[in-house]
């Protein structure tokens, strides 16, 4: 209804109505990106410094700073791609399903430094995916659905899930590190973790005036203040999909003998989650909130928790099956190893 704000019906659930408008009103303070492939962020701290432009760290993530007094757009960083826009929120689910994912290796934990080249590669192949995104775009545009259907299925699944799988397969592969099935999971959620990060920086940034072709599906439910929480749930899914395909990866590098079908065959899967995701996640959001009479935002958070957690809990049953397997084996080679060294110790008395 026309002139009726929103926040009305929740006035009778606070105590201070007035407080709470005013902090609904009350603007989130500007954030910024570190962008570590063009520098660091000791270099671009100081820059900021020099330009007398306030900034201050956010304590959970070193890249990440605030500009209590300004925003980023005039400043020589900015200008020069040192920085770029990037809400604290979007940053945090993503994070959190990648840190989860690492903790459940049960072998040697993976070095910092090889996790940080996967994520960093993960932000410079999600450039070639938008670029790859933005020129194939067109040839749907005029289809409605069925287009936007087969643009997500036959070029944004499997493109995204291809250039996150390769940020992978350029390093960390190769490296003494990878030495384990579920390290290749591991290292497909941090590749993940990277190209989100990133997208969802560029979306909220451009706050869908120009939105990237990966968000096409969430524009039939997001918009204005919505954006940052819609992007922040949307961070998951890229973890999840690309855990699956480096598990794959993974599998592949010792089955040799069948490396080309099992990689193929976790890009696919990958591939399909990610554009089944992007094809059903506006019908999905409506459908919730016709079967709840929920608001389009709570309808979205459902829906994305329903489906990232059927294969969220896929992809963890998959990496706790592989831990057991793993851990027993090698519990069972420590104690052969142990009993041939007590026959040994017998024998040389």
């Amino acid at each position: 209804m026309a002139g009726v704000n929103p926040l009305d019906r929740y006035e009778s659930l606070v105590d201070d109505p007035a407080a709470f408008r005013a902090a609904c009103d009350r603007p989130l303070p500007t954030t910024v990106r570190a962008n570590t492939i063009k520098s660091s962020v000791e270099r671009t701290r100081r820059a900021l410094d020099e330009e007398g432009v306030a900034h201050d760290p956010v304590p959970w993530a070193d890249e990440l700073l605030t500009l209590p007094d300004t925003s980023p757009g005039g400043s020589w960083a900015f200008a020069h791609g040192w920085l770029h826009g990037q809400e604290e929120v979007s940053a945090l689910p993503a994070l959190a399903l990648a840190v989860y994912v690492r903790r459940t290796d049960v072998t040697s934990g993976e070095p910092l430094s090889v996790l940080v080249a996967t994520f960093l590669l993960g932000v410079l192949t999600a450039n070639f995916a938008a670029v790859f995104n933005s020129v194939t775009r067109p040839a749907f545009s005029g289809l409605g659905f069925l287009g936007n259907a087969l643009f997500f299925f036959l070029i944004v699944g499997p493109i995204e899930e291809t250039v996150k799988l390769l940020a992978v397969r350029l390093y960390a592969y190769g490296t003494d590190h990878f030495e384990a099935v579920v390290d290749g999971a591991v290292y497909g959620a941090v590749a993940g973790l990277g190209f989100a990060t990133i997208e969802n920086a560029l979306y909220i940034t451009q706050n869908l005036d120009g939105p990237m072709a990966t968000g096409i599906g969430l524009g039939l439910i997001g918009a204005g203040g919505n954006i940052t929480a819609i992007r922040a749930l949307a961070g998951p899914g890229h973890v999840i999909y690309s855990a699956f395909a480096g598990y794959y990866l993974g599998l592949a590098k010792f089955n040799r003998e069948n490396r080309g079908p099992i990689i193929v065959k976790g890009l696919l899967i990958a591939a399909l989650i990610h554009a089944t995701y992007n094809t059903t996640v506006g019908i999905g959001s409506g459908l919730v909130a016709f079967a709840t009479g929920l608001p389009q935002l709570p309808s979205f958070l459902v829906y994305v928790l329903l489906y990232d957690g059927v294969f969220g809990l896929i992809l963890f049953r998959k990496i706790r099956r592989y831990s057991r397997t793993y851990s027993e084996v090698h519990e069972t080679e420590e104690l052969e190893e142990t009993a041939f060294e007590a026959e040994m110790t017998e024998f040389e008395s």
